[in-house]
């Protein structure tokens, strides 16, 4: 009896063959022939027996996530369906990826406005850390001498939660990872200054998906994530970062290099502790019954000034870790900036968005530590102009880890190429806000260019 080929088998056959995005970049400026979906790319004729890699480290989790996803087994199918005696009930995990990230939009999803789903993908799709920080600088050298107690606190804290990861020797021998997981959003509430609205039914209304990420030293990943029919892709080749949305083509990043925040939610142990190295302890806090340390980085001055843009100024960006006292890991993550919007010849606009991320379910993958599990709930929060004029948006996402593979062979920085279409504007966070609240000042600032211009043909 033939085995079909295993998923990380074929995986790594594509690898090795090569991954540049030269080769699978259409025309189009969605990308849609991405490097996840040449790796899932199958030809029918695969379908001799393949022997598992012991070379590649991987975890695989095969609980579904909601109601709406049907268990999934090990394996992509080429054609749709099972070959031969190994037929059985749910579709391959290859398969399912590839169906997420080319599939028409949803029965669901059209019941979505799409200002809705569009706000899910750009505030949750892809959005990164604070400061820059490079996965290949050391952790500094714990000393209590001549140093504030927050900071030798914080430092001690990192040491801990380097060696609850796996430890540094370990995670210095990563050089390439690559991930895969299943995700749901949904917009569950929206408040205004006289009514709360919530959504009741946001089992039916939540929009499953799932991502694709890859990274590689130094500094460089890649994102793919497809949600309710549209897809947001992000990368950063270790000099600049740059993202794709349907609604806003490719546009590189306004600020310095900055990691993608997805992977510091359990997946890159080594570069979350680079991230809070400057960080101060500031207390200790019960999350879900647990004890934690709080460590606390700010944005400096200077990071908030290159990534504001045009009449949208960074204000502050703070992060927030809270690291478990009985374990060590980090089992919670608050990121919250604020953001000024100043129209022409109007009142500031204030956008609050605050991310709270709770980290489960860690397991080992070769020695390395990664949550397999989490949920993240975002606060939107408007206000200025009038007093009774803010708005306040909760949006929800959860998602499970799929596959997790180190130091995979033959990926190269090829792969991290940036898309040839890709503009030479930038784009800073407050592009992915509503756009009729985003526009309001410069819709009544061309109305009233209108009225001049009337009056003056009148005249």
């Amino acid at each position: 009896m033939e085995k079909k080929q295993g998923f990380f088998s074929a995986l790594k056959e594509e690898v090795v063959r090569g991954l540049s995005p030269s080769r699978s970049r259409s025309s189009s400026p969605a990308r849609s022939g991405s490097p996840m979906a040449a790796l899932l790319r199958r030809k029918k004729h695969h379908n001799h027996v393949a022997h598992p890699d012991a070379l590649i480290a991987r975890s695989g989790s095969m609980r579904p996530l909601g109601e709406t996803l049907t268990p999934l087994m090990e394996g992509p199918d080429p054609d749709g369906g099972e070959i031969g005696d190994s037929k059985r009930v749910g579709s391959g995990l290859g398969q399912w990826m590839r169906g997420q990230l080319s599939r028409a939009p949803s029965v669901t999803s059209m019941s979505y406005k799409r200002s809705d789903l569009r706000l899910l993908l750009g505030v949750m799709g892809a959005p990164l850390a604070p400061v820059h920080v490079s996965s290949n600088d050391p952790l500094p050298h714990l000393s209590i001498k001549d140093t504030p107690i927050e900071t030798s606190s914080a430092q001690y804290i990192l040491q801990q939660y380097t060696a609850a990861s796996g430890g540094q020797k370990l995670q210095n021998s990563i050089r390439n990872a690559y991930a895969m997981g299943k995700v749901r959003m949904v917009a569950s509430e929206f408040e205004t200054a006289t009514k709360v609205m919530k959504n009741r039914n946001a089992s039916r209304c939540s929009e499953s998906g799932g991502f694709v990420l890859w990274q590689m030293n130094p500094d460089m990943w890649y994102v793919e994530l497809a949600v309710g029919g549209s897809k947001v892709h992000a990368g950063c080749n270790g000099k600049l970062v740059w993202r794709h949305t349907p609604w806003l083509g490719a546009h590189t990043a306004k600020g310095p290099v900055r990691p993608l925040r997805r992977a510091l939610q359990g997946l890159d142990p080594r570069t979350t502790a680079s991230m809070f190295a400057d960080a101060r302890c500031i207390g200790e806090k019960k999350i879900n019954g647990e004890d934690c340390f709080i460590l606390k980085l700010c944005a400096d001055p200077q990071t908030l000034k290159a990534r504001s843009e045009g009449p949208a100024e960074i204000i502050r960006h703070v992060l927030f870790g809270y690291f478990s006292q009985k374990t060590g890991l980090l089992v919670h993550m608050e990121d919250s900036h604020l953001t000024r919007i100043q129209s022409n010849g109007g009142d500031a606009v204030y956008w609050e968005t605050t991310i709270n991320s709770f980290l489960d379910d860690y397991r080992p993958v070769e020695g390395i530590m990664i949550a397999h599990s989490g949920r993240s709930v975002v606060n939107l929060f408007r206000f200025g102009e009038m007093a009774m004029s803010h708005t306040k948006t909760k949006m929800e996402e959860a998602w499970t880890i799929e596959e997790v593979a180190f130091n995979v062979p033959g990926l190269s920085v090829d792969c991290f190429i940036p898309p040839a279409d890709l503009r030479s504007g930038t784009i800073c966070e407050t592009c992915e806000l509503p756009q009729d609240e985003r526009g309001k000042g410069a819709i009544v600032l061309s109305a009233h260019r209108a009225k001049v211009a009337a009056l003056e043909k009148t005249h």
